[in-house]
């Protein structure tokens, strides 16, 4: 197969996502401006959201590659009824993506105050790590099964696409997630 071949058959499946990517950043941006009352109340979080962002696209990017290669393989299938594997997969990603974040969280918590920076309490940090990824995990769980799977059933390859939309949603609903869980921190504690 030459490049040229390659190109022909990869650039008509990953330029529209390409370009949807470009659009959600946007949006991620938009609500993020729109955080800024939440982002003065909580000291520190602005320090949170690369790593949060970053966090939820290296997890459930990993989670459609797992999927698209089980796909290739033929150990799932792509339907929407319940599977073993499948379930497991997403509870993995689930697990991995909150436990990261409450890693970075309480990174945050404590590095701030060394540099001699201001930082919200550990317990409000850990209600918007928790309830963020959560709220984040569950949308980003949705977008990468329907991606990879309704992808492979129109014959593209989940490869070429699943990367450029898990960013796109994992910053769209990432930075939705984090603002609901920051304004719920802000009411609990």
């Amino acid at each position: 197969m030459s490049v040229a071949d390659v190109v022909g058959e990869a650039y008509p499946s990953a330029l529209p996502t390409l370009l949807v990517s470009a659009v959600g950043g946007l949006l991620a941006g938009t609500v993020l401006g729109g955080m800024e009352a939440d982002l003065a109340a909580v000291d520190g979080l602005l320090v949170l959201v690369p790593a949060f962002l970053a966090i939820r696209g290296s997890v459930y990017g990993s989670l459609g590659s797992r999927l698209s290669s089980a796909l290739h393989q033929g150990l799932v299938s792509p339907t929407f009824e319940p599977d073993r594997r499948v379930g497991a997969a997403a509870l993995a990603a689930m697990l991995n993506g909150v436990g990261a974040t409450v890693f970075a969280t309480v990174l945050v918590v404590f590095v701030l105050p060394a540099l001699g920076r201001p930082v919200a309490p550990l317990g409000t940090f850990l209600v918007v790590a928790v309830v963020g990824g959560l709220l984040a995990g569950l949308a980003l769980t949705a977008v990468v099964l329907v991606v990879v799977f309704v992808g492979f059933r129109h014959g593209l390859n989940p490869d070429d696409i699943v990367g450029p939309a898990v960013t796109t949603a994992g910053d769209v609903f990432g930075m939705v997630a984090l603002l609901a869980a920051t304004r719920l921190a802000l009411a609990v504690t």
